[in-house]
């Protein structure tokens, strides 16, 4: 965010809420409730609030029991039998991780899975009272950010509780953290991750698109978006986004379409390259393990698999696509000329 007032975008998960509490110091709050919008899961906010409420926390922060692969990627904590936080370490490596190892039984697990999941790892979620983060945030205004600045300084001088959350949660702010999250969601028979709880639904943007089409095509494992039209394809373990266009003869395995913004035929078709690819998955093209973004336009035949196995390459972005952490990403917008191999 840019304003008259400060030209710097945010610095900093911390001063980005500082930056917005103009927003909000008008009105009569209590508490404040702070979320990070790249993560994937399903709390109750209601019993998580009463908790901290309980507790009379200046500050609480839902946590989770991880293992110690996945440990360096989370900001770790220490708690008392009263769950309160006594130590913080953002990220830790090496001995200082293995410092950070508790008996998490003490947090409610059983023994077996307490040994399996020896650390305590903040879910970058934060609750605290309105009086308590106005002054954190005057006060320090060097701190730029909650795990490395703010959360380390509040343990020594505020009451820090944590709130254990047992569900399902994952950061996806990477791309194979993003990807395997989508991929989990068509997993067969049970997905790590339901979208079809009936007692605490999700629901997307409402649009008002025409029901899907398919035309003797194979979809096996997947999740299909409104508005596709699907011409005589094969689609396994992949999610397709709305407006999608899948063409005679293409093969898409475990990847992620991300659809369209429009209906090319509500458009003006000019004579350009554009023009004579058309938006979508052209014929015989075979896609794996790839992100198409919006408004890709694959021509025939097209070969998008990573050919060389490769785990990074950056080199090609103006071609419209790029490779991270293994994952083939077309960019938006992008065009990919018939008979590509990628």
């Amino acid at each position: 965010q840019q304003t008259l007032g400060n030209m710097d975008w945010y610095q900093g998960t911390a001063d980005a809420v500082r930056q917005c509490m103009r927003y909000v110091q008008s009105h009569n709050i209590d508490h404040f409730l702070i979320l990070s919008g790249d993560h994937l899961y399903r709390m109750d906010y209601s019993r998580f609030i009463e908790y901290h409420r309980e507790n009379d926390a200046d500050l609480t922060i839902p946590v989770i029991a991880v293992e110690e692969s996945a440990a360096s990627s989370f900001g770790l904590l220490k708690t008392d039998a009263t769950n309160s936080v006594v130590e913080f370490s953002e990220k830790p490596k090496g001995e200082t991780l293995k410092a950070m190892a508790v008996d998490t039984m003490h947090l409610g697990l059983a023994e077996e899975e307490a040994k399996r999941r020896p650390y305590i790892a903040s879910m970058g979620i934060y609750a605290f009272k309105s009086h308590v983060l106005q002054k954190i945030l005057d006060e320090n205004p060097q701190q730029k950010d909650f795990g490395k600045e703010i959360i380390p300084s509040a343990i020594e001088h505020l009451k820090v509780q944590a709130y254990l959350y047992k569900g399902y949660w994952e950061d996806i702010g990477t791309i194979r953290a993003f990807y395997d999250a989508n991929m989990a969601l068509v997993k067969f028979p049970t997905p790590s991750f339901s979208f079809y709880d009936a007692t605490a639904p999700i629901y997307t943007r409402q649009r008002f698109l025409p029901p899907c089409r398919f035309m003797n095509s194979d979809i096996i494992e997947s999740m299909i978006s409104e508005g596709c039209i699907i011409n005589k394809a094969v689609i396994r373990k992949s999610l397709v986004g709305i407006r999608s266009f899948v063409d005679e003869g293409a093969e898409i395995h475990e990847s992620l379409l991300m659809g369209c913004d429009y209906y090319e035929t509500q458009r003006k078709v000019t004579e350009t390259v554009h023009s004579q690819i058309p938006m979508g998955i052209g014929k015989n093209c075979i896609i794996k393990k790839a992100i198409i973004d919006k408004n890709a336009r694959i021509g025939r035949d097209v070969k998008i698999i990573n050919k060389d196995g490769l785990d990074v390459d950056a080199r090609h972005e103006e071609e419209g696509w790029y490779i991270r952490d293994g994952i083939v990403i077309i960019l938006k917008d992008a065009v990919i000329p018939d008979g590509t191999i990628i």
